[in-house]
This record gives structure tokens, C-alpha cells and sequence, in this order.
């Protein structure tokens, strides 16, 4: 049989059930109706699929198109001994729907097709939220049972050569157009499976597109695009959702093009348009709990590939010793990110996961280690309204005593929230100018010193 009609959920053996679809089930809603019919057209397609059917399934010459015209035919002979009027309308969401089920991830394939959400949270088969210009509301969207869902998890899974299961339930994956995927599945989730799908546009954004939507001010990417350039080492640091990948893509896109670029993820979601990229993707232990490939471990090993940049996806744990001595070796010009709430938080949480290496440091060696490698902390947060700002660009200074010095060169100051509920503020530069200004003349990058003028109310959010 076909892995396509196995996707359709269904015993191999039992027969379709002879009695009519909507039988003894008056009382029943609409969309419970619709289920049930969507279920029997099911059976049916499993039950009488010829052979040739099936070898053009199996074979994957096919279009979208024909598979729909295959369901349509069977939905006829569904409706056909099954007194029961279907708009047209309603007829061709069920064709879609069972084609979706076969090619697709199922019900939340419309969801995945929509540009306008950004995230799909699943909560149990029952509860799929998603987020919308920066809100999150519940869809009518739903699974048949948790059973349906760890089909669509599974789906997601298998190419990847990654398992769940309640030895091992909870898992980082991706979709094939680099979507990003949690899943926790129980013991750990007592409300069924829950996945998390952090959707990517499939048109790269660009700096243009930040400076429109107000993730930063032309002057500040005018400075960013110097400081990548000239070969800087940058630290993108955000909350959860702040935007934190979607800015580093956005400060790799700066990278010349001759230079050649690694990079190291969990779960490979950054889209780099030079040719001259090798991408680096960490694996988890296998079934017998063997075989584990660390972030840390491709760090080091990235050293051994004569790398130009150096970027890592996010640095969490012992891996950023790793990213800082590259950092302080020759490496210039490498970006990452890391979960933090402001500049100052950064650079503490850079010293516990230095800690989390294993190597027993005195704290002031570890802090001259990050002020020498860190060049510039790019602050990423997400407003109330739901909105994405870079609220501050942060130099990194030497040391003076036991303390590393920041110095602020932009800030995103906000003013009020307008009745729309809006963000309402502006960008201004400091007034301080960087003190590595000598490497941008070394590295011939130019940039006019007005942009590092306080003015206040300038690059206004748009």
C-alpha cells in the first residue's frame, strides 16, 4: 500500500462500514457532519484504490491537481449513496483537506500556507493557536485525536532521521522551507502533543524590510552593515520571539561575497545567499543514547575548516568558550545570539555558559575573554503591541577593574501607545561615537560621523 494512503490513517484491513454516512446522527453540528463525510471518503479511497492509482501515488508523478481530481471521484461515489447535499463550496474543502492529509501535514496545512502567521502553536489535538502581526488568537482548526497528530508528528519527523517517543519526548526539527519545530509529546506535556512551529517568510527579508516595518532606523542598519563589513564581532541578543534569527540573517546578508561562511545551528534555519556556505547541523543521540553531535563539538570542529565567519545559531551552553576563543583567534567578523533581556544581561549570561563548560576560570579571566571577542551587542525586544525593535546597539569597551564597560551608540526610546494600541517612540543615537573606528578605516569602510549625533525624534517608527 502506498505510504500515501497510509498517511490517510487507516487499518490496512477493515473494510468501509455499509450504512449510511449521517445514519441515526441528526442532532449532530455541521462540522461534526463534516468529518464524518471527510472520513468516510477516506475509507473509500483506501478500500478501492486500483493498482494503477496506486503505482502513480507511489511513484510521486503527480501533481496537486490530479491527486484532488482522484479524491473528487471518490467523494461522487460517497455522495452518491448518501442523501445528503454539499455546496460546492464545502466540497472542495473536503477535496483539499484529504489532499492535505495525503501530501501535506493535514489540518494545519492552510495555516502553514498563510504568510500572514508567523507561529502555529499546537496545544493538544483540540487547541491550535497562531500569531498574526504580533497576536495570537485560536483557530477553529483541529486534529481527530492525539492519535492524528503524532501521524502529522511523525511526518514531520521520518526524513529528518529524528524520533519522539516517552523515552525520548521532546525533540527540535524542521520543516522542509526551514521552518523551526519544537515538539513535546508525554510524559512531559499532560495536554496531549503540543508542537510549536516558528514559520520563516520563503522571501528572505531584507534590511529594507526592517527599516519599514521599525525593527530599526536607516542610520542604525547604515552603522550594522559597517560594523559587518569591517569585521566585527556581533552578539544578537533577544528575548523568546524578539526577532533575534530573522536580524541575523538579515546582518549575514552584509557578509562579502568571497568569503567563506560556517554555520552552526540545532535545527539549520538560517537562509544565506552567498555561495561560498557550509551549513552545520547538530544531531542528537540515538536510540541507544550514542552518537551525539554538540553545538560545542561543531564549534571546534568549524576551526578545522578555514572559515572566513564563523556564525552560530544560538550560543547556550559550553559551546560559547568555544565561540569566544574563535572569536579572540582570527575568527573576526563572527555572529550569534543568545536569550537575554539587555546588554548587561548578555554579557552575564556569556560568563554562566563559559562556566558551563567545565573549565574551572576565574570570573575576571572570563570577562577580559568576552570583552575582547564581543565587539557590538544588538538588542532585540518585543513591544506590547507585538512589534520586533532593536532597542539598543552596545559597544563593548575594555575592562576597568573587574567590570566590562558598555557604552550605548543607539537606543529606541518609546514616547506613548497611540489608541490603537501601537508603539509610538523613536530611535536616537547616543552622541558617544565607538571606539573601534580605527578598524573600519583598516578594513576600508567608510561611514559619515553624523549618524552618531543625538537627535532626538529622528527615524521615527514607521
Amino acid at each position: 500500500m502506498s505510504a500515501l494512503l497510509e498517511r490517510l490513517g487507516r487499518p490496512k484491513g477493515e473494510r468501509a462500514r455499509q450504512r449510511p454516512i449521517f445514519a441515526g446522527r441528526q442532532s449532530e453540528t455541521t462540522e461534526d457532519a463534516y468529518q464524518e463525510l471527510k472520513l468516510a471518503i477516506h475509507r473509500r479511497i483506501v478500500d478501492e484504490m486500483n493498482a494503477e492509482e496506486q503505482r502513480v501515488l507511489s511513484s510521486g508523478e503527480h501533481t496537486r491537481e490530479e491527486v484532488e481530481e482522484l479524491i473528487d471521484t471518490y467523494c461522487q461515489r460517497v455522495l452518491e449513496e448518501n442523501p445528503f447535499s454539499v455546496p460546492r463550496g464545502e466540497r472542495t474543502r473536503i477535496i483539499a483537506d484529504i489532499c492535505d492529509e495525503m501530501l501535506g501535514l493535514g489540518p494545519i496545512e492552510p495555516l502553514l500556507k498563510d504568510e500572514t502567521i508567523t507561529e502555529v502553536m499546537i496545544n493538544g489535538p483540540k487547541k491550535i493557536f497562531v500569531e498574526q502581526m504580533g497576536k495570537l488568537s485560536l483557530t477553529k482548526v483541529q486534529f481527530h485525536n492525539d492519535a492524528h497528530l503524532m501521524n502529522i508528528v511523525e511526518r514531520i519527523l521520518t526524513p529528518l532521521g529524528r524520533r519522539i517517543d516517552e523515552s525520548s519526548p521532546l525533540v527540535d526539527a524542521r520543516l522542509s522551507d526551514g521552518s523551526r519545530v519544537n515538539i513535546i509529546i508525554a510524559p512531559l506535556s499532560l495536554v496531549g502533543p503540543c508542537v510549536t512551529i516558528r514559520k520563516f517568510s520563503k522571501t528572505p527579508l531584507s534590511v529594507e524590510n526592517l527599516i519599514s516595518f521599525g525593527t530599526l532606523s536607516e542610520d542604525m542598519a547604515m552603522f550594522l552593515q559597517a560594523c559587518v563589513k569591517a569585521r566585527l564581532n556581533v552578539l544578537v541578543s533577544g528575548g523568546t520571539g524578539s526577532g533575534k534569527t530573522t536580524t541575523l540573517n538579515v546582518l549575514s546578508s552584509f557578509i562579502p561575497e568571497g568569503e567563506r561562511i560556517v554555520t552552526i545551528e540545532d535545527a539549520a534555519e538560517l537562509r544565506l545567499q552567498q555561495s561560498h556556505v557550509v551549513t552545520l547541523e547538530a544531531r542528537p543521540a540515538n536510540i541507544e543514547g550514542t552518537g551525539e553531535i554538540t553545538i560545542r563539538d561543531l564549534v571546534r570542529n568549524a576551526l578545522r575548516m578555514r572559515p572566513d565567519r564563523i556564525i552560530v545559531g544560538e550560543v547556550r551552553s559550553g559551546e560559547a568558550l568555544d565561540m569566544l576563543q574563535a572569536m579572540n583567534t582570527g575568527h573576526d567578523g563572527s555572529l550569534t545570539t543568545a536569550h537575554a533581556n539587555s546588554p548587561r544581561d548578555a554579557l552575564s549570561r556569556l560568563e554562566t555558559m563559559v562556566l558551563m563548560a567545565g573549565m574551572e576560570l576565574p570570573v575576571r579571566a572570563i570577562r577580559e575573554q568576552i570583552s575582547s571577542a564581543i565587539d557590538i551587542i544588538i538588542q532585540q525586544s518585543r513591544i506590547r503591541d507585538g512589534s520586533r525593535k532593536i532597542t539598543y546597539v552596545t559597544e563593548v569597551q575594555k575592562m576597568e577593574g573587574d567590570t566590562i564597560v558598555l557604552q550605548d551608540l543607539f537606543r529606541y526610546t518609546q514616547s506613548y501607545i497611540d489608541e490603537n494600541g501601537k508603539s509610538v517612540g523613536s530611535y536616537v543615537a547616543t552622541g558617544l561615537q565607538p571606539g573601534f573606528l580605527e578598524k573600519f578605516r583598516m578594513n576600508g569602510v567608510e561611514i559619515p560621523s553624523s549618524i552618531f549625533q543625538g537627535q532626538p525624534g529622528m527615524a521615527k517608527e514607521r
